[in-house]
């Protein structure tokens, strides 16, 4: 009984554990910042405005970060998503690269947290 309640433990752990993962990642905007500076202003600019260096030759231009109104409809998920896996992972630009071997998942949780100081009116998560 005891091991067939360990196993029966085991595999909800692993359903449930991707979901979980997420979830309970905790994103710090000022790490998110130091990695979105490093990784994101060529195309999203300083301020997050979609105007960096790269974006004029860009065809869809970088989403503005700042714009409440679009980045307030997104879920942290699909931020993650976005940035993890890159735009045609989730039917957005191709040129949009995935950040998969180059940041850790709390880097990309942190850069969400980031993403989500800019917007105006400032993002407010639904509980």
């Amino acid at each position: 009984m005891k091991s067939r309640v360990l196993v029966s433990f085991g595999l909800v752990s692993i359903l449930l554990a991707p979901g979980l993962g997420f979830a309970q990642t905790k994103g710090d905007p000022k790490a998110g910042k130091v990695k979105y500076d490093a990784n994101c202003v060529g195309c999203h600019g300083a301020t997050g405005k979609g105007d960096g260096a790269a974006a004029a030759a860009l065809n869809p231009k970088p989403q503005d970060h700042t714009d409440g109104k679009a980045m307030n409809a997104l879920t942290d998920k699909y931020l993650f998503d976005i940035i993890k896996q890159g735009g045609k992972a989730v039917q957005k630009a191709a040129v949009m690269p995935a950040a998969n071997k180059k940041l850790t998942d709390q880097d990309i949780s942190d850069m969400v947290a980031y993403i989500r100081s800019l917007a105006n009116p400032p993002y407010k998560p639904t509980k």
